[in-house]
């Protein structure tokens, strides 16, 4: 097992210090192949494009997922335009997002950061909120088959397990990554203590959340603890689940297989009412010439050095828009007037049904 060092961070940043570019700058360097700008996780020295993929929803719990093909082709088409940090789950499927990332990923493995999650599903497939020592160890087996690798480079326990201690949890994963399946170690939705434990016995690379303009649980408490331990932080559904994109009202529908059919946030009332934060962006999208993905995007990327949020999509159109995101030069003024519509227009729903809600910030 490998033991956490503290070492110096960034301070997370309130509003009126958030990073914004300097006349002339923009948070991404296009060149000629248009690499996106890097930014690291952790202390361990784990780059990353400041932007991420996150891969779900191109299989699982969205109503348009892809074929098979052209999923591969979404995915290489976000490494073409620099993408290197690539998001999935053992759960996801079960199993089938991880095969799905891993043969797409296959030619360009060496480029590429590629995160899993381990913790919710046993080594069949079947669900289990378990993160005993040899299931550990098992799915981790799993994981490196599907994606067709030797390393895992970031693998996150997916949800706490009140069952196992997390200190064993974060010492198993240690002893991977001493045998070298795995290289940095992840928390998703732990609460701050959680985290805390746990980079004391293996360090923690980077804690994953959900985290957006319409959630903002995690500053109260877990980017703190981030800031002060040298740990990166991931943003999923930093879009809302789509509805911060402006392409979701309450006329809306959604599969039956997608999940946020189950989501109190995502009733009929809640999506007329929580309108209003989408229409609050874009109207400051009229001024600044961004799309209110873009300036959520943009928000969640000032708010750190630190920060990589991994947005998902199935639309080649709606990828190049995200990555356009850090090209929006938005002022002091400019991030001060979206957290004040964050702030001040009150969101209907919870994002969880009571059940999940229980499984997150432990």
């Amino acid at each position: 097992m490998t033991g956490a060092a503290s070492a110096p961070a960034s301070q997370f940043l309130s509003p009126a210090q958030s990073i914004v570019p300097s006349a002339g700058e923009s948070w991404f360097d296009w060149d000629v192949n248009r690499a996106i700008k890097s930014r690291t996780l952790g202390t361990g020295g784990l780059e990353v494009s400041a932007l991420g993929l996150g891969c779900m929803g191109l299989s699982y719990h969205r109503s348009s997922t892809l074929t098979r093909d052209e999923a591969i082709a979404l995915i290489r088409d976000a490494v073409d335009l620099g993408v290197t940090f690539f998001d999935t789950a053992q759960t996801y499927g079960p199993f089938t997002n991880e095969q799905l990332v891993g043969d797409a990923l296959a030619p360009v493995r060496d480029q590429v950061v590629v995160a899993t999650k381990f913790g919710e599903t046993d080594a069949d497939g079947r669900p289990a909120l378990s993160s005993r020592p040899e299931l550990i160890r098992q799915t981790t087996d799993g994981s490196l088959a599907r994606l067709g690798v030797d390393t895992i480079d970031l693998l996150y326990q997916h949800r706490v397990d009140p069952g196992t201690p997390i200190e064993e949890v974060a010492g198993t994963v240690g002893d991977l990554i001493a045998e070298g399946k795995v290289r940095h170690f992840g928390l998703s939705e732990a609460g701050a203590s959680t985290i805390r434990r746990a980079h004391a016995v293996q360090a923690v690379t980077a804690v994953q959340s959900e985290y957006s303009l319409w959630w903002r649980q995690p500053e109260s408490e877990v980017l703190p603890a981030c800031a002060e331990l040298g740990i990166g932080f991931v943003p999923y559904s930093p879009l809302g689940r789509g509805f911060l994109t402006g392409g979701i009202d309450e006329h809306t529908t959604f599969d039956s297989g997608d999940n946020r059919n189950q989501l109190p946030r995502f009733t009929v009332e809640a999506r007329r009412a929580n309108q209003a934060l989408v229409e609050r962006l874009r109207t400051i999208g009229e001024r600044t010439g961004a799309t209110p993905a873009q300036l959520a995007l943009a928000w969640l990327l000032a708010r750190a050095p630190w920060i990589v949020p991994i947005p998902g999509t199935t639309k080649a159109s709606r990828l190049e828009e995200n990555l356009r995101a850090a090209d929006v030069e938005l002022t002091r003024d400019d991030l001060a007037e979206i957290d004040s519509a964050a702030s001040e227009v009150p969101i209907v729903g919870d994002r969880y049904p009571a059940e999940l809600a229980r499984r997150t910030n432990l």
